[in-house]
């Protein structure tokens, strides 16, 4: 694995988008649940192909690759595809940073998700936005990928932290995001965050049918943070399961884990017992 320094901000390949791929999903089983591999960034970075291994036989279905995986050769991303189809597990999508969406990057990145089996290569963040227009301009910019991506068959998706639930000028840039994007653009709805600002995330869904394809299965709670497993924070999970599942379009869940006091890897089975015992 190429040696890179870690940083925070990649189980249908569906061809349906939306309800469709949800109910699809459905009539084949259930919805799969796969783990944002920052969850296990420490692990990942000392030894890639065990870790993965090490989620596959916990019962993940799928994985995503965070914004380092940027700096890998196609020669290596071959390598981790032959693992990921070894395991019986994909890699839904990856989590990227603005690099992978400027006119340099953004061919690497199509070529890479592309040997990955990939289907959405996700912004995580957009830096520094100044104002209302200035998230009209990430929309456009998210539109333009799309169109890039489309011969590909890939597709941009947006992911959201605090700040896009913050209103400016009363209105909140996700808003922006959502009204200004078109469908062919994953909203990928990060729940803690959400919730941690007061935001209500199955209203959220309700609200953007078809678009909430991946959802970042990450809880919070007042009194400890992120550093909560999955299920024991406040998030509504059987209410979020509900409205992905019947209005959102939701293909696959992602979870994610900040911290906590044991193990990352011990945590990343603890969530997932929890996602079971909530979800079915």
């Amino acid at each position: 694995m190429p040696s890179h320094p870690l940083s925070r901000r990649g189980f249908f390949a569906l061809t349906a988008a939306g309800p469709l791929a949800s109910a699809v999903a459905r009539a084949a089983g259930s919805i799969p649940v796969g783990l944002e591999l920052y969850s296990v960034r420490d692990e990942l970075h000392k030894d890639l192909m065990g870790t993965v291994r090490a989620v596959a036989k916990m019962g993940y279905q799928c994985v995503e690759f965070f914004s380092p995986y940027f700096a890998w050769t196609p020669d290596y991303t071959k390598q981790v595809r032959k693992l990921l189809d070894d395991l019986g597990i994909r890699c839904s999508s990856t989590h990227n940073g603005p690099e992978s969406f400027t006119p340099e990057g953004l061919p690497k990145a199509i070529e890479l998700n592309s040997i990955l089996g990939s289907r959405y290569i996700v912004l995580a963040s957009a830096g520094r936005v100044q104002g209302l227009d200035g998230w009209k301009a990430v929309a456009d910019s998210l539109n333009q990928g799309a169109e890039k991506m489309k011969s590909a068959g890939l597709q941009p998706g947006y992911h959201n932290h605090q700040l896009e639930f913050k209103p400016i000028e009363d209105k909140r840039p996700i808003e922006v995001l959502a009204e200004n994007t078109t469908k062919d653009v994953m909203l990928q709805l990060d729940v803690g965050t959400c919730v941690e600002v007061g935001s209500d995330p199955a209203a959220w869904i309700d609200r953007n049918p078809g678009r909430i394809r991946s959802m970042h299965c990450k809880d919070w709670s007042p009194a400890k943070g992120y550093r909560v497993l999955f299920g024991d924070g406040v998030a509504p999970w059987p209410k979020l399961f509900q409205v992905a599942e019947k209005t959102g379009g939701i293909e696959f869940y992602l979870i994610e884990q900040e911290g906590y006091d044991l193990p990352a890897l011990e945590t990343a089975q603890r969530c997932l017992d929890n996602f079971r015992k909530l979800h079915g």
